[in-house]
């Protein structure tokens, strides 16, 4: 009789067991699932482009080795050197950019627009901060470092980040000296570069790249690892 009990008691953890992970309430994880990249009906219609295709770095040129695709995502793995910048194949002037990122504790990256493909982008282009501004290793920057910023002319808002590991919806929009920056749903940075720099930039450096017209986008290395996914433009 105790052999049956304990066999009837050993089934039925095992069938609440199942029935926890399926529920989601036992934190075991899902296996790794291959990201899709898509673009909704209503991106389509609108003008959207993907500008990755989750398989590989067809359509971008630069730093090819820091950066490689992996179950849909494109990655960027600081083993490998991890400060290397990989750019568009073409150049865009005026656009919608969209993407989603997945920090990891303490990562440092950019987003690189209007950048010639030579030379320090925060200053020869402009440069979106893609930053983990809640980790303690950043608690003195100052506000124009702060995720979403044009590096070293306009600061963003803080607080929007989702937790480290968690994945962030960013669109980057830009119309001649116009520009705004949009975290999960939130506007963080609105404003007119041209003005913002009218009487020096917040950082007190020289900034030439505000004045290009067109460039390439590019994600900037500095030595972090990261992912991004779901990448897609929409030219103005």
């Amino acid at each position: 009789m105790k052999f049956l009990l304990d066999r009837t008691s050993f089934i039925l953890k095992g069938l609440l067991i199942v029935c926890l992970v399926a529920s989601g309430q036992l934190g075991i994880s899902d296996p790794v699932r291959p990201a899709k990249q898509e673009i909704t009906p209503e991106e389509k219609a609108e003008g959207f482009v993907s500008l990755f295709n989750g398989k590989d770095l067809e359509g971008w040129q630069g730093n090819k080795t820091d950066y490689f695709a992996e179950n849909g995502n494109l990655v960027i793995d600081p083993s490998r050197g991890g400060k290397g910048n990989l750019f568009t194949g073409k150049e865009y002037s005026d656009f919608i950019f969209r993407f989603e990122f997945q920090l990891t504790p303490g990562a440092n990256n950019g987003l690189g627009i209007r950048a010639p493909l030579e030379g320090d982008a925060a200053y020869k282009g402009m440069e979106i901060q893609i930053l983990d501004n809640t980790s303690p290793k950043y608690d003195d920057i100052k506000p124009y470092q702060a995720h979403g910023s044009v590096y070293g002319v306009i600061a963003a808002k803080r607080g929007h980040l989702k937790p480290v590991g968690e994945w962030n919806e960013e669109e980057v929009w830009i119309k001649g000296n116009k520009i705004k920056v949009t975290l999960n749903g939130v506007v963080i940075v609105e404003g007119d570069i041209k003005k913002a720099s009218k009487k020096g930039t917040l950082d007190g450096k020289e900034h030439p790249g505000l004045l290009n017209k067109s460039g390439y986008i590019g994600f900037l290395g500095h030595g972090s690892e990261l992912k991004f996914r779901n990448i897609r433009i929409k030219e103005l």
